[in-house]
């Protein structure tokens, strides 16, 4: 580099910042989600708060160079606490025009675009859907564009790099051209890049030409940005002030992961997961089956029927059994389900919610399953349900989850979602002191004269006593028929009938004693208007109700983890407000619940599109319910 230029370099001005939200976009076969986590995981290293948001086509390969076939990522990262992975992105790296077509509109005027000049040919415009050029025809005047031929600037960065020339052909060459915008937006945002350097020669240790390529495509993106006159300034976001302690980066599955992991190690129990792949909820499969050394194991199924047919064996046979699924998987396990209620065995349901209905939007978010889950079974069939606010609270929530299944016996849903579920955020993490103790009783001993009575309850939690088939001397009958209380013997018996379904209900009912109240931000306590929430939902209000109150309005927020049963102050809370929002990504299943239960005419805020909510569209809404 000369020395002009350098000292050009040294003149551009770094504008500071407190916040930036940026995508990668371009055809699924561009990598943009590895891209998009690399800069992710520097930007974790960095020390900014960070969450994140991957949007990719549900088919295995859509048409290359078309709207359906584009993948995304998007990062927001601070200096402070923040709570979504953004509304709208700051900086838009489109690597084709169809990324331009697909994500244009979500951009606001003055922000920065960049884009891969040398893939808007006649050929990809007219894939994109484009009849005139959007770089010349006027389409991108309202933002700062900055126009980079990034796949031949990255073919003759890599073969211009020592040892690389002739040893990857020009295919591979040009795959590594994420790399090279990889490169840029790091030294555009100033981040760090040794990172990002070894962990590609760790992902392409067996080929190693193949990890030159790419660092070679990585260091020519960070010197384009040092030696254009494109860019006449570079942006700093400082580190966030965080609580003291260790952290990583994760998503919503890893941490669900991680928390049945440590509910195994917790309860002292082996965790056996049966699952069939479906999307968004197959990363728990594959991660639990890396953890074979704390106990667990993993049984991927032929179907989803038989995925949690053998999830409840494993209960009945003395282990924490757990089973993964999304809506449809859901509906086929229903019916043994039931089968958990009746027996009143411990199980674990995870439920990672996507579009539906049937197939629906596999690789979409929602929260749809909320009554499928409270009411999806035949006869009266209680099942307690947990749903996690963030990706990191998924690990809480899988640990509540086991708390529950083991002291009451009972399946327990977990409704995360895909939003959650492939979404990060920097996790603190815990320490052992930090994570409930679960004692396990399994029954050892007859309980009834020199006999053993499956069904005799506790008298505290109505649970019944768990024992591991071959325990000498407690040999029981099983199966789906109703069964007497106490003795567990078939009955048919109307009266007995009726009282085993009110116990099975008011075990159930007696969890709201056992999990804490519902919370209230209410600092001023003048607040007339509670905005009620749900799962994925948390960020967003959250974020919302900080934009209302910055604007010297009065506004309320609690949020649910345990749907069923519902906190025992849920009554008194809503009861305490003139006027209850509930915001939902379904028709308004939570307001339907707290209309019927408690009476209150809670108002719905309801958008089924795909995707989060966000925190602008939330917060207009709460401030036309206040001004009402």
């Amino acid at each position: 580099m000369s020395e002009q230029v350098r000292e050009q370099a040294r003149e551009r001005e770094t504008r500071r910042l407190d916040r930036v939200v940026v995508r990668f976009a371009g055809d699924s076969g561009d990598g943009m989600q590895l891209t998009g986590e690399q800069f992710t995981s520097e930007t974790a290293t960095f020390g900014n708060d960070l969450s994140t948001l991957p949007d990719f086509p549900a088919e295995i390969r859509a048409p290359a160079g078309s709207p359906a076939g584009v993948s995304g990522f998007q990062l927001h990262f601070s200096d402070h606490d923040i709570l979504t992975p953004g509304d709208a992105p700051d900086v838009l790296v489109a690597m084709n025009p169809a990324a331009l077509k697909a994500y244009l509109k979500d951009l606001p005027p003055g922000a920065d675009l960049i884009v891969n000049t040398d893939a808007f040919t006649g050929g990809n415009l007219k894939k994109a859907g484009y009849t005139a050029d959007p770089l010349t025809d006027g389409t991108v005047d309202k933002f700062r564009v900055h126009k980079v031929p990034l796949t031949s600037m990255t073919i003759n960065a890599v073969n211009a790099a020592d040892g690389v020339a002739g040893a990857v052909n020009k295919k591979e060459a040009e795959r590594a051209k994420n790399m090279f915008a990889l490169g840029l937006m790091s030294w555009l945002y100033h981040r760090p890049t040794t990172g990002t350097e070894e962990f590609l020669r760790q992902k392409f240790a067996k080929r190693p030409e193949i990890a030159e390529a790419n660092v070679a495509a990585f260091r020519a993106g960070f010197n384009y940005g040092e030696t254009t006159e494109s860019f006449s300034v570079t942006y700093e976001v400082a580190p966030a002030r965080m609580k003291a302690g260790t952290y990583r980066r994760i998503s919503g599955n890893l941490a669900l992961s991680y928390g049945l992991v440590a509910a195994g190690e917790l309860t002292g129990l082996p965790v056996f997961l049966g699952s069939y792949p479906i999307t968004p909820a197959s990363d728990i499969l594959h991660e639990l089956s890396k953890h074979k050394q704390f106990g667990v194991r993993t049984f991927q199924a032929e179907d989803e029927i038989a995925g949690i047919g053998a999830a409840l064996g494993a209960s009945f046979g003395g282990s924490l059994g757990v089973t993964t699924t999304s809506g449809p998987g859901v509906a086929l396990k229903s019916e043994t389900i039931g089968l958990a209620v009746s027996l009143e065995l411990p199980l674990v349901i995870v439920d990672i919610q996507r579009g539906g209905p049937s197939t629906g939007l596999p690789t979409k978010t929602e929260q749809s399953d909320l009554m499928q889950a409270m009411f999806g079974r035949n006869g009266e069939a209680p099942v307690p349900i947990i749903a996690p606010r963030s990706p990191s609270d998924c690990f809480d929530a899988a640990i509540e989850a086991a708390r529950i299944a083991t002291k009451y016996r009972t399946p327990v849903f977990i409704l995360s979602d895909g939003y959650l579920a492939n979404g990060s955020e920097p996790w603190l993490l815990p320490t052992r002191d930090q994570l409930p103790e679960i004692p396990i009783q399994l029954t050892t001993e007859p309980n009834h004269d020199d006999d053993f009575w499956p069904y005799l309850r506790d008298p505290q939690t109505l649970a019944r006593p768990w024992a591991v088939p071959g325990t000498k001397g407690l040999e029981h009958r099983i199966g789906g028929l109703e069964k007497a209380d106490g003795s567990g013997t078939i009955s048919y018996d109307a009266n007995n009938h009726d009282q085993m379904v009110r116990l099975r209900q008011a075990k159930i009912d007696g969890i709201a004693a056992d999990i804490p109240p519902l919370e209230v931000d209410d600092a001023s306590g003048s607040a007339r208007v509670l905005v009620l929430g749900w799962g994925s939902t948390y960020g967003p209000i959250a974020a919302a109700v900080r934009r209302v109150r910055a604007k010297g309005l009065q506004v309320a927020q609690a949020h649910l983890r345990h749907l069923n049963p519902f906190p025992a102050n849920t009554g008194e809370v809503l009861r305490s407000y003139d006027r209850v929002l509930v915001p939902e990504m379904n028709l308004g299943q939570l307001r339907t619940l707290v209309r019927a239960e408690f009476l209150v005419d809670a108002i719905g805020y309801n958008q089924v599109r795909g995707l989060p909510f966000k925190a602008a569209e939330l917060a207009g809404v709460l401030e036309d319910v206040i001004n009402q």
